[in-house]
Order: C-alpha cells, then sequence, then structure tokens
C-alpha cells in the first residue's frame, strides 16, 4: 500500500483535453494549461511522482466548472466524458492512482442525479462539486436531489472553490492584484460550507461526507466568531425586516455542524497554518493533499512543501499514517446507512 495519497489531484484525462481545446470559453485559461504539462502528460506526471517514494494520487476533475463551459446538456456531456476518462486512468495505473473522485454538472439536476449512478458504477469513489454554480448557491432547493444521491450512495463530497475576478469594492470593474483568488477563494469555501450548515443539510443527512479544499478555508481561524455570532448571537445583527435571512431551526449548534466537514492539508506549506486545521477538524478528520500540480514545478512544489510542513508539526506516527493515508481510505468506503 502507498506510504502517502494525495487527496486532491487534478488532471485532464487524454480526451477531455482534446475536448477542451475546441470549447471556446476555455480558450483563456488553456493558455497556462498548455504549459503545466504535468496536468495533462502522463509521461510528465510521472517523472514529478517518482520524486516521492510511496507517493500515489486520488484523481479529481480540473478547473472550469463544467457548468461555465457550455449549456446543460453540454456541460452533463463533458462531466460524462472526465468521468470516463478518470475511470479509465484508474484502471490503466493502479498503483499510480488507486481511486477518484467524478464531476457533476448541476444545471440539469435529473441529469446529474443519473450521472452520481452511472460514475459509481464506473468506480467513482465521490464527487467534486463547485461554491457555487453560475451564482447560484449549493443550498438552493433545485440541487436538493443531487445532495440526496450522493448521500444514498454513501460516498463523500470534494468542495472546490470557484471564483474569478469578482471587484474587490463596488467601485472597481474587477478583482486587482489576483485578490480574488488568495483571498476570495478561501471566502467562497467559507460562505458555501456556510449555506449548507443553515441549510439543514446535515440534519437531513448525518452521515454525509464532505472535504473542505484548503483545511476548511476560513473556518478554523474564525471559530470564535462561529461561536459568539452564530452559536450565541444569531440574529442580533438582522434587524426584524430580513428576518427571512435568518436559518430556521437546526438540531445542533451551528459550530457543532462545522466541524462535520473533513479538511485536506492544501495550504501551500504552511505547518502553522496545518497545525489550526489539525486543531480545529482534529487528526481523523484531515487528508493529505497538495492541489497538484498547480506550481511553476508542475505540482513537485506543493508536494514537497506540504509534506515538509505536516513533517515540521512533529506529529506521533499513528496521526501522522492517518493523514497521509487511514483518514483517506476510510473515506473512499461507502457509508453504509
Amino acid at each position: 500500500m502507498p506510504e502517502m495519497i494525495d487527496a486532491w489531484t487534478h488532471i485532464f484525462p487524454p480526451s477531455y483535453f482534446a475536448r477542451l481545446q475546441t470549447v471556446a470559453t476555455a480558450s483563456g485559461p488553456l493558455k497556462r494549461w498548455i504549459n503545466l504539462r504535468s496536468l495533462y502528460d502522463l509521461d510528465v506526471r510521472f517523472r514529478i511522482m517518482d520524486k516521492f517514494a510511496g507517493y500515489s494520487q486520488l484523481l479529481t476533475p480540473s478547473m472550469p466548472p463544467v457548468e461555465e463551459l457550455g449549456d446543460a446538456a453540454e456541460a452533463a456531456d463533458l462531466s460524462k466524458l472526465m468521468n470516463d476518462g478518470l475511470a479509465e486512468l484508474v484502471g490503466r495505473h493502479p498503483e499510480r492512482f488507486p481511486a477518484f473522485i467524478g464531476a457533476l454538472s448541476f444545471l440539469d439536476p435529473n441529469e446529474a442525479v443519473r450521472e452520481v449512478a452511472r460514475a459509481i458504477a464506473l468506480g467513482a469513489r465521490g464527487f467534486q462539486i463547485c461554491t457555487h454554480v453560475r451564482g447560484k448557491p449549493l443550498d438552493d432547493p433545485s440541487f436538493l436531489p443531487i445532495f440526496d444521491a450522493i448521500a444514498e450512495k454513501g460516498v463523500g463530497i470534494w468542495l472546490h472553490p470557484a471564483r474569478g475576478p469578482v471587484p474587490d469594492y463596488p467601485t472597481l470593474d474587477k478583482s486587482h492584484f489576483e485578490i480574488w483568488w488568495c483571498f476570495g477563494w478561501p471566502y467562497e469555501s467559507s460562505a458555501a460550507m456556510s449555506h449548507l450548515v443553515f441549510s439543514g443539510l446535515f440534519d437531513r443527512h448525518p452521515h454525509l461526507r464532505i472535504v473542505t479544499h484548503h483545511m476548511g478555508a476560513m473556518i478554523p481561524f474564525f471559530v470564535g466568531r462561529i461561536e459568539q455570532g452564530w452559536d450565541l448571537e444569531m440574529g442580533a445583527r438582522t434587524p426584524p425586516s430580513d428576518a427571512r435571512l435568518l436559518p430556521k431551526p437546526l438540531k445542533k449548534r451551528p459550530s457543532d455542524y462545522f466541524k462535520m466537514f473533513y479538511a485536506d492539508t492544501a495550504l501551500s506549506g504552511s505547518s502553522s497554518a496545518t497545525r489550526c486545521g489539525l486543531d480545529y477538524f482534529g487528526e481523523k478528520q484531515v487528508v493529505f493533499a497538495s492541489d497538484f500540480p498547480f506550481d511553476a514545478e508542475g505540482g513537485a512544489y506543493l508536494v514537497r512543501e506540504t509534506a515538509r510542513a505536516i513533517d515540521e508539526l512533529n506529529l506521533a506516527p499513528t496521526a501522522k499514517a492517518a493523514i497521509h493515508r487511514d483518514n483517506l481510505m476510510r473515506l473512499l468506503k461507502p457509508v453504509l446507512k
């Protein structure tokens, strides 16, 4: 068994990458991806992986969200193409890629429900979804059948942030200094997690497992604000005229639901941030992930620096093994209700 399984590694399967190059809406990002060969060239990817002993990868779809690449029918076709390609890669290289997380398009919920079943039959161990669907929050009622289908199958969700150059201030036309990425993505994840919590999703599906990218984003650092503002003072800052914006009663405190999420170590090598997340989620709910291959070294930097950050914490061998491999192996097993 591999010593370390990277729980969030993006890839373009060959057939998907070929189709993507014909999609007009992907032409901008493709200029960067063409130079990131480890995203689609297996020979380059394998050479980088071989730098790390006992290392393998759980495959996940690469951005952008399929919902942003076409209409409902086109996005559904792209998600199927992605899942077929991921299944083929895992079948051809099981020693490199022990499993994959599938793609879904939320534009047609009925089709997404069908794809949940189809992708799981292909071998998908969960599904990557993004923090919004063309600006629509994940707790939109039309999406509930998709969450129900995933929960019924007992597999997990990999929650990925998505945000373009949204203006930093109302007077700007676009975000400056790539703030939309550096701080915007963690905000997106935190907002999506909050919408899912207050929607009552965990009351409806208490066994649903959701892995949050980048160590739960803002949540671990802002635990004090969550406990004060939402556990103790929910509604104190909302005028009666906006009461509709407050959540319906939940079975637990908001802070209890946030601790039900899982988190990954994709923090670009920050040991202090990793420690903060481990203190919050606990060693049994954190998985090793690097966000391969999005760095100037084609993924090598992120794998190396993420592993170093964990090493610097001087964890017990059992805790380190749990983060590197064991927690993920447990996550990949369906939960039987």
